[in-house]
């Protein structure tokens, strides 16, 4: 009997492990997707390189709302919301708001995602050496520095709930903090040091390598758009491309920003949404970081990174067809700058690169992972947000074990698609 057909829409870092574990599953596997896997198109290319299992706290927590007036109002923000999408965002913003309303709500979606994140970096590692880029995963620790203890007493209650759900820290003093970053900025004077953390060096290498792997072991690569479904009787029988069917006995939805109509084909609206993200890099940096870092007063990750010095953040809800603001960027430089006094201030336009990617984004900052309301043979798994990278590994593991028959590696409930309602 011929071994069954997988379709994985979408080749990013959730596609490519999706891909991988079809594979190790006994599954013949298409990949769709128009892009280069890894390019400079793909949310995976352009994240801050973080492989963070402390990313449990939601983009929303109690008393955002108070800000709401000054996201409208400031377009160079850390949180900027443009007034012309504000109509088409406003139900997403509404349930964004609502989903961190309680610090019970926020315990509730850390206690779901710490599963999804933990051990993260041993994951990645694993991978990473399958492919052969074993080199481009790294565990030093992930650092988040503050002015003042005073300013890490302000989120005190994020970090409660960090530690309630297993995460662990050493605190550092201002002398502490110099002797692991020789290099920073002194106003910064606390730290918070967590061991468990690790990176990647070059995303979008790590994204290309898991795809060729997968072709290596007997995947197929098609460039090509998949617009639906063609779902019979409840059982999937093809995905529809611009180019035609591909038949196939299930298929995975991880096109990222771009599964809302897939999602839909397969019976789930959902509140997906682009969480617009942009980077600047510096390259032949002068400086170099030890660690990956996260200042208090940018919101932003650190992280030296295989073409330079990498600061990565941003959130500009627009949509995904309005033009770049690249003062944004212009701010993650400067903000690069501010931290290290090694960086000169005349830094030439070659030397620095300007990014904007999408990550993919459900108002409660967890994803979509599970079957479809359609069809248990259409598999969703999308809308990490903030967790792409970082969850990806063991997104992988869970739609293995979904497509095989089996319980997943860890609760999923949370993440179930039906968990909107309907008028989103």
């Amino acid at each position: 009997m011929a071994a069954k057909h997988v379709v994985v829409i979408g080749a990013g870092a959730v596609g490519a492990a999706s891909a991988l574990a079809a594979l190790k599953e006994g599954y013949r596997v298409t990949i769709l997707d128009p892009g280069e896997p890894g390019g400079e198109q793909a949310a995976s290319y352009g994240n801050g390189c973080w492989l963070s299992p402390m990313s449990v706290i939601p983009p929303a927590v109690p008393g955002i709302w108070k800000k709401l007036p000054k996201f409208l109002s400031d377009p160079l923000g850390p949180l900027a919301i443009r007034w012309g999408y504000l109509p088409k965002v406003a139900p997403w913003l509404i349930r964004y708001l609502a989903s961190g309303w309680r610090w019970e709500d926020v315990a509730k979606t850390a206690g779901a995602l710490r599963p999804l994140v933990q051990d993260a970096p041993r994951l990645h590692k694993a991978l990473a050496d399958q492919a052969g880029v074993g080199h481009l995963i790294e565990r030093r620790g992930l650092m988040y520095i503050y002015p003042s203890r005073a300013e890490f007493e302000a989120e005190r209650k994020s970090w409660d709930i960090r530690h309630q759900v297993g995460v662990r820290w050493i605190e550092l003093d201002a002398d502490e903090l110099r002797q692991r970053e020789p290099e920073l900025e002194r106003r910064y004077g606390f730290g918070i040091f967590v061991d468990e953390g690790g990176h990647c060096t070059d995303p979008g290498a790590y994204v290309a390598a898991l795809i060729a792997l997968a072709q290596a072991e007997g995947a197929k690569l098609h460039r090509d758009h998949a617009t639906g479904f063609r779902i019979e009787a409840g059982r999937l029988l093809a995905v529809t491309t611009g180019q035609g069917e591909v038949a196939c006995d299930a298929a995975v939805t991880a096109a990222g920003v771009h599964s809302k109509p897939l999602a839909r084909a397969a019976g789930d609206d959902v509140p997906l949404e682009s969480e617009r993200g942009y980077h600047a890099e510096i390259s032949a940096p002068e400086v170099s970081p030890r660690h990956g870092l996260m200042p208090s007063d940018g919101k932003m990750s650190i992280m030296r990174t295989a073409r330079g010095l990498r600061c990565a953040g941003q959130v500009e809800i627009a949509g995904i067809d309005a033009a770049p603001n690249w003062q944004r960027a212009e701010i993650l430089k400067n903000h690069l700058l501010g931290c290290f006094p090694g960086l000169p201030r005349d830094l030439p336009a070659e030397r620095v690169k300007f990014w904007l990617g999408h990550r993919p984004s459900m108002p409660d900052g967890m994803p979509c992972l599970g079957p479809s309301r359609a069809t248990p043979d259409v598999i969703h798994a999308f809308g990490h947000g903030h967790t792409g990278l970082v969850g990806a590994a063991r997104t992988g593991e869970v739609v293995g074990a979904l497509l095989a028959g089996r319980s997943p590696p860890i609760p999923i409930a949370a993440f179930d698609s039906r968990r909107f309602k309907a008028f989103f």
